[in-house]
C-alpha cells in the first residue's frame, strides 16, 4: 500500500466525519459512559484504562423493562475514536432506520484511542490488552448494566479499516463469545514487511516526532507498540525490525503473528463454529487486494462467509453500508427474545 493512498484515506475520513455529523436528531438514546478495563491496567504507555463507550439503546428499552436484547459491538479505525464514527457512521439515525425495518438491538462503540492512534485491538504490555478488553471485560460490563441476551447467539461484533482488522482477529481467537462477524474493509490482513531504508527510518524516529508524526510514522510506531512490545526499551516500549544495520527478521515474525493472514490455519475449527460472517471491500481501496486474499483463504479452508466487492473507496460508502447492510446482516443472525 503507498504513503499517499494511506494518506488520503486517513484525510477521506476526517472530512466524511464532519458531513455525517449534522444529520437529524434520531429516536433511539444514546448513553457516554466509561468502562474500565483491568485488562489495560499498567499499560507501559499509560492509556487509560477508563475507556470511553458509547452505548445506542433502541426506543423501545425504556418503554418495555422487561424485554432483553441482542447486542453489536462496532470497532472504529486508527487515528480515530468512537465519538468520531459515531458522527461519520450517524451510528444513532442509522439505528432509527434499521429498527424501523426490523429487530432491535443494542449497538456498544468502544474507544480504543490510544498513544500513537491505536490499539490494533491486541494484547501487548506496552499499549495494554485491548483484545481481551473488548471480549471480556466490555461484554461484562454490558451484559451487566444492561438488558442484554447475555448469550453468544445473541452477540455481533464488527468495524472498519482498523475495527475490520480486531474483528477478524477476534472472530480467530474468541470465537466462543460472539457468533456473528462482518469486518468493513480491514486493514492489516498481510504480513508486514518494510525496506531496510523504511526500517531504519521508523527505528530513528524520536517521541516528539512519532507524536506529530504522519499518518505513515503513526502506523510505524503503533505496529510495533502492539505487537513487538518490550517493556525494557523506553520511551517506546518495543523492538523495531531495525538492528545492527540490518532488518531485524525476528520482530517481523513477531508482526506476522498478528496477521490475519499468517494467523488462519491455526483457528479454523473455531472459525468454522461462527454463525455467519461478512467481509466487504470497495472496488477503489487500496485495502482490495489484502480483503480478496483473506476471502481466498476463508474459502480454502471452508470457512463460510459472505463477500462484497462493492463500487467505493476505503471510506466514501462506510456510512451507507453501516446502515443498509451491516446493521441488517445483525438483525438477520442475531437471536432475540
Amino acid at each position: 500500500m503507498g504513503i499517499e493512498m494511506l494518506r488520503r484515506a486517513a484525510v477521506a475520513l476526517a472530512v466524511l466525519a464532519l458531513l455525517w455529523g449534522g444529520a437529524a436528531a434520531a429516536q433511539v438514546t444514546v448513553q457516554k459512559i466509561a468502562v474500565h478495563g483491568p485488562s489495560i491496567e499498567g499499560n507501559l504507555e499509560g492509556n487509560s484504562a477508563d475507556r470511553e463507550v458509547f452505548v445506542i439503546l433502541p426506543a423501545s428499552y425504556a418503554k418495555q423493562p422487561k424485554r432483553r436484547y441482542p447486542v453489536v459491538y462496532f470497532l472504529h479505525g486508527f487515528t480515530a475514536t468512537a465519538e468520531g464514527y459515531m458522527k461519520y457512521l450517524s451510528a444513532a439515525q442509522a439505528a432509527d432506520t434499521a429498527f424501523a425495518k426490523g429487530q432491535e438491538m443494542i449497538l456498544v462503540l468502544p474507544d480504543s484511542y490510544t498513544r500513537h492512534g491505536g490499539s490494533m485491538y491486541s494484547s501487548s504490555t506496552t499499549i495494554g490488552d485491548f483484545e481481551t478488553f473488548v471480549a471480556r471485560d466490555l461484554v461484562a460490563y454490558i451484559d451487566g448494566h444492561y438488558r442484554t441476551i447475555a448469550k453468544r447467539e445473541s452477540r455481533g461484533l464488527s468495524g472498519h479499516s482498523m475495527g475490520g482488522y480486531g474483528t477478524m482477529r477476534l472472530a480467530m481467537k474468541h470465537p466462543g463469545v460472539f457468533s456473528s462477524y462482518y469486518a468493513m474493509s480491514s486493514c492489516c490482513l498481510a504480513p508486514r514487511t518494510d525496506t531496510l531504508e523504511q526500517a531504519k527510518a521508523i527505528a530513528s524516529v524520536t517521541m516528539e516526532q512519532a507524536l506529530k508524526g504522519d499518518f505513515m510514522v503513526r502506523a510505524g510506531i503503533t505496529t510495533a507498540v502492539a505487537w513487538s512490545p518490550a517493556p525494557d526499551k523506553p520511551p517506546f516500549y518495543a523492538d523495531f525490525p531495525y538492528k545492527d544495520g540490518a532488518l531485524d527478521q525476528s520482530v517481523f515474525a513477531r508482526w506476522a503473528a498478528n496477521a490475519p493472514l499468517a494467523m488462519l490455519p491455526q483457528y479454523v475449527p473455531g472459525m468454522r463454529s461462527i454463525t455467519a460472517m461478512a467481509l466487504d471491500v470497495g472496488d477503489k481501496d487500496f485495502l482490495l487486494a489484502d480483503n480478496q486474499a483473506l476471502h481466498a483463504a476463508l474459502v480454502r479452508y471452508g470457512v463460510a462467509h459472505d463477500w462484497t466487492v462493492y463500487d467505493g473507496d476505503h471510506g466514501n460508502r462506510i456510512p451507507d453500508r453501516f446502515r443498509d447492510n451491516l446493521l441488517p446482516f445483525f438483525q438477520a443472525h442475531l437471536k432475540g427474545m
